[in-house]
């Protein structure tokens, strides 16, 4: 079996699109939960009123992402979860081909889907994601037409959790706190977090291109809010998960990257997203204690898993040198 969880945040004009595609899935051993994080919208009555099948976690008020997700988690019990955003329509054939996947090759603990743009469908928004040594996040052919050049089934970095399959023995393997997703980071990069912290643990993510999702870009966030987390939580993200030999050899890689954001926020500061990225930026300042406090909560790296992890991250630097 298979759970199926959408985190949904006053998404009652997306959902539709999203459901509907579910109902055309050529696999069928699935359960749909909707997590609803507060929503002040219709959302609640829509679903049960159009979608009787879906099992619905009703959150009393807004929590964020990553406490959406908990809460999905902590509702299910399938051995295969799926994530998967509301702003999203699968193709049929999505759901087959992303859990046959990791069913034929058991060596993979998560995949990733092939995500196209949903108003301009021959292009790409991720094919696999993956995360440079300097604490910046990225997806493989962001912005390209899709012309086959990504149709390889290929090992990733990670996916990105707006549609990905994960097995959910290793989730809870990764669980802190008796939580997968760190409800610290509320939103952006939780999920870019998950997969440094599965590459601790030698996890591995595989690229499935025939799982194709075409995704509407921050329906549901996006703008100032995204600035904001993005600003953030790349640095915290780092500080958390980077291992030490790494944070030693590339610190002044981070520093670089955070004085760069400063300064084209600063260029463009009468913008609000630029000047949510910097009141981001000083917000992962004040947090920086509880961050590395978290470090602790990580797994010693033996010189085998620290050698794969930074040949993960090199994924990352082959994928934005295609770019």
């Amino acid at each position: 079996m298979i759970d199926i969880i959408i985190p949904n945040y006053n998404g009652a004009d997306l959902l539709p699109t999203c459901l509907d595609a579910l109902r055309a899935q050529t696999r069928r051993d699935w359960l749909v939960t909707v997590v609803d994080d507060g929503s002040t919208d219709h959302s609640l009555a829509l679903l049960a009123t159009a979608y009787p099948e879906v099992h619905v976690v009703a959150l009393e008020r807004n929590r964020g992402l990553a406490a959406a997700v908990n809460a999905g988690l902590a509702a299910t019990n399938a051995p295969y979860v799926v994530l998967l955003n509301n702003d999203t329509e699968a193709t049929p054939h999505w759901l087959a081909e992303l859990i046959g996947a990791l069913e034929r090759y058991p060596a993979y603990g998560f995949a990733a889907s092939k995500l196209r743009l949903f108003d301009r469908r021959d292009m790409l928004h991720s094919a696999g994601d993956y995360y440079q040594f300097d604490g910046e996040p990225g997806s493989r052919g962001v912005w390209e037409r899709d012309r086959g050049q990504y149709d390889a089934l290929t090992e990733v970095f990670g996916p990105c959790a707006g549609a990905a399959a994960y097995r959910r023995a290793i989730l809870e393997t990764l669980a802190q706190s008796g939580r997968v997703f760190d409800e610290d980071l509320v939103m952006y990069c939780e999920d870019v977090d998950l997969n440094l912290r599965a590459r601790h643990h030698g996890v591995r993510t595989l690229f499935v291109p025939t799982a194709v999702v075409y995704h509407r870009l921050s329906a549901t966030g996006g703008g100032v809010l995204a600035s904001y987390y993005c600003g953030r939580n790349f640095l915290l993200v780092w500080i958390k998960n980077m291992p030490l030999p790494l944070v030693r050899r590339h610190w002044g890689a981070l520093c670089v990257s955070q004085l760069r954001f400063v300064f084209a926020s600063l260029r463009h500061l009468r913008e609000p997203a630029a000047r949510a990225r910097l009141r981001g930026q000083w917000a992962a300042l004040r947090a920086l204690p509880l961050f590395v406090g978290k470090r602790r909560q990580q797994s010693h790296l033996t010189d085998t898993t620290l050698a794969g992890f930074a040949t993960a991250l090199n994924l990352g630097l082959t994928a934005k040198a295609r770019m």
